[in-house]
């Protein structure tokens, strides 16, 4: 084989908004298997916000790019050669290797993939990580009940979009976020939440009121910032609150000015019972073979729908990426490495 390994560094840190220069393009020769490990021509990338996370130094659940180290991420590749016994060359997997179109692994971490049974690039969406932290978040800590309303920020995203229509599923009423009109129509007339604020809108806080008449009882939290200012006022006594992400401090340079609101908050979580409980996909990772199991049943039965944003080409993953923190993406954004 003599083609060569295009990869994605992280060549520097950002300080608040990622740009372009902090990544860097580079080929390498193309690595070899050891015994037990496998070579991938990497077929999908996803793109999901964790990874801002990850360009910073500093403690956090996981351990921080170096600079220099290609950009983490979960992929989908085809083995090219394999010399663990499991895998053969064709075969599709689930793997984390990262912004790179070819990729050693070790056989053990690896996840085949069949795909007659659904599109490879979902192993990265709706039946991966973000829909299993929708099914995992929801259902454990949110635990919405008939009748209850759920309220979910990034409504059209691969998180939320699968949060809304599971509530749905357990008979609660689903009320999105997200922003602007296509969007909201697609969570509305595609998805079929019973109702969709556009966050953008200057009356945001009255439009969500409005739609949310008897109060939240459960808000899943993708974003924080003025969506959440808007939420939590509404949140109704013993409601639940997963907090699975917060997209719109992630490019955060420095705390946001003004008073200081924690003693508020840390008052109304008291006085009206509130659960706020962060979480990491991977705390229920014994949930798995019941939302691969469920999930896809509700896929097949068109209970649960699903939106990929795929961009071609590896080199434009930083663009796409930093698109991405803006939310300008459209549904699930997969890079789509090789065909």
């Amino acid at each position: 084989m003599t083609e060569s390994n295009r990869r994605i560094l992280l060549a520097s840190r950002p300080t608040g908004k990622p740009t372009a220069e902090n990544f860097k393009l580079v080929s390498a020769p193309l690595p070899a298997p050891g015994e037990g490990e496998v070579l991938l021509r990497i077929l999908f990338l996803s793109l999901d916000p964790y990874m801002r996370g990850r360009m910073n130094p500093g403690k956090s659940y996981a351990k921080p790019i170096e600079i220099g180290d290609v950009m983490e991420g979960g992929t989908v590749g085809r083995v090219v050669r394999s010399r663990h016994p499991d895998f053969a060359e064709g075969d599709v997997v689930l793997s984390h290797s990262g912004w790179e179109s070819f990729a050693v692994a070790e056989g053990a971490s690896l996840r085949k993939l069949d795909p007659s049974a659904a599109p490879v690039s979902t192993a990265l969406g709706v039946l991966g990580m973000p829909g299993f932290t929708a099914y995992a978040g929801l259902l454990t800590i949110g635990q919405p009940k008939p009748g209850e309303t759920v309220v979910v920020a990034a409504a059209s995203g691969a998180v939320g979009s699968a949060v809304g229509q599971i509530a749905k599923i357990k008979g609660a009423r689903a009320v999105g976020i997200a922003g602007g009109a296509e969007k909201c129509a697609f969570v509305r007339d595609e998805l079929g939440f019973d109702a969709v604020v556009d966050h953008r809108a200057a009356d945001f806080p009255a439009q969500l009121k409005a739609a949310c008449p008897d109060g939240i009882d459960v808000y899943f939290e993708n974003v924080g910032g003025p969506v959440w200012d808007a939420v939590f006022p509404l949140l109704n006594d013993f409601a639940r609150v997963p907090v699975c992400g917060l997209i719109a401090q992630y490019n955060d340079a420095a705390p946001r000015p003004g008073p200081d609101r924690l003693p508020g908050v840390m008052r109304e979580v008291l006085s009206r019972s509130l659960l706020i409980r962060g979480f990491i996909q991977r705390e229920f990772s014994d949930q798995r073979p019941a939302f691969a199991k469920e999930v896809a049943a509700w896929i097949a039965s068109g209970q649960v729908r699903y939106k990929e944003d795929i961009v071609d080409g590896l080199e434009a993953a930083p663009e796409a990426f930093i698109g991405l923190l803006d939310g300008r993406n459209f549904g699930k954004l997969v890079v789509r490495v090789a065909a």
